[in-house]
């Protein structure tokens, strides 16, 4: 059960606080790459900024956790005004386990928002926070992608993940 997440949704605005109460979220650690905006890019996907607004204004914490470099990931925290993570080496416990103690919460009420169940799923699910899987913005050109997106597929269709309706 390593590979399921607990909430599957289409896209990041689809995450609502009464979703969130409903699991008793507090805290959410936000992928970037094809979670925010598509791989490497700076558009941010649709309405990102008024759910960030409306997300905090409702109580909950946000934090960036992101594999990438500092120098991708910090001017991307900056922009939408969220504290950062990089490097967190997902699926590996170490950028979880800062995430959750920089977010002030206990395990059970955070939850790791991304696209990828190799890393956001797994790393989730093997340190004890909640795991919200997103279809992906945008699928990845690399060969490295293709091949997970293709193993994933084959997970998606063994759990029968759809997007939650709650």
């Amino acid at each position: 059960m390593l590979l399921k997440p607990d909430i599957k949704l289409h896209g990041i605005t689809n995450i609502t606080v009464e979703l969130l109460n409903k699991f008793d979220i507090k805290a959410l650690l936000l992928d970037v790459d094809n979670t925010m905006s598509t791989h490497h890019g700076t558009v941010l996907t649709d309405g990102l900024l008024d759910w960030i607004a409306d997300m905090q204004q409702k109580g909950i914490k946000l934090m960036v956790l992101s594999n990438s470099k500092r120098h991708r990931i910090e001017p991307f925290a900056a922009r939408i005004g969220l504290p950062f993570i990089s490097l967190g080496c997902k699926p590996l416990p170490t950028g979880y386990l800062r995430g959750i103690a920089a977010l002030g919460e206990k395990r059970k009420n955070v939850a790791i928002v991304g696209d990828q169940i190799f890393t956001d799923v797994l790393g989730g699910n093997a340190v004890g926070v909640k795991t919200i899987l997103l279809t992906p913005i945008k699928l990845e050109d690399g060969w490295s992608f293709k091949v997970r997106r293709n193993l994933e597929k084959k997970i998606y269709k063994k759990y029968n993940l759809t997007d939650y309706e709650g």
